[in-house]
């Protein structure tokens, strides 16, 4: 068994729109993991109910989250990497996340509603609806000091990001601050 730090394991989060699914399949490109989508993991219920311009509860997502959480622990147990993207929208979510493996890192994608709005009114083939993202700006917990992971203009130049992030996981995996 290796004994050296856990592999990270990565969670891109952020509102609809911030660019979860971008980010994560550039990030998993770079660190050469597997990306886990999310969205993938949502029962079709949830889709449903999206789809129908409902937003989801704390109900809604617990058993969506639990099964990101198994990929999660799964990916850890086995001592490898992963980008995983999910809005993780509240602490008690990313708590969730946290909890299935010791190397859980979050990127938080930060967009503000304005650009979130215009990006997700040009975006075709997704069952998120523009008018839920009123639902997931009041659910945001952004990401806490003491939280390992790092914020980040979800506007920037994903160079930019990429590097930051790449900085920061380095520091992270051997203890350092994120």
């Amino acid at each position: 068994m290796n004994s050296g730090p856990a592999p990270a394991i990565v969670v891109v989060m952020g509102v609809s729109a911030s660019g979860k699914s971008t980010m994560g399949r550039l990030l998993a490109q770079r660190l050469d993991v597997p990306l886990v989508e999310g969205d993938d993991f949502h029962p079709a219920a949830n889709i449903a109910k999206m789809t129908a311009g409902q937003a989801l509860d704390d109900g809604d997502r617990e058993p969506w989250l639990r099964s990101i959480a198994r990929s999660i622990r799964d990916t850890s147990h086995a001592h490898r990497g992963a980008v995983v993207t999910c809005s993780a929208l509240k602490r008690k979510y990313r708590d969730v996340l946290r909890a299935a493996g010791p190397g859980v890192w979050f990127l938080y994608l930060a967009l503000d509603e304005e650009t979130a709005h215009a990006r997700i009114a040009h975006r075709t083939g997704h069952f998120m609806k523009a008018r839920l993202l009123d639902s997931q700006y009041g659910a945001l917990e952004p990401l806490q000091d003491d939280e390992p992971g790092l914020t980040v203009d979800a506007g920037a130049g994903t160079d930019a990001i990429i590097g930051s992030v790449q900085a920061a996981i380095a520091r992270f995996r051997t203890g350092g601050p994120a």
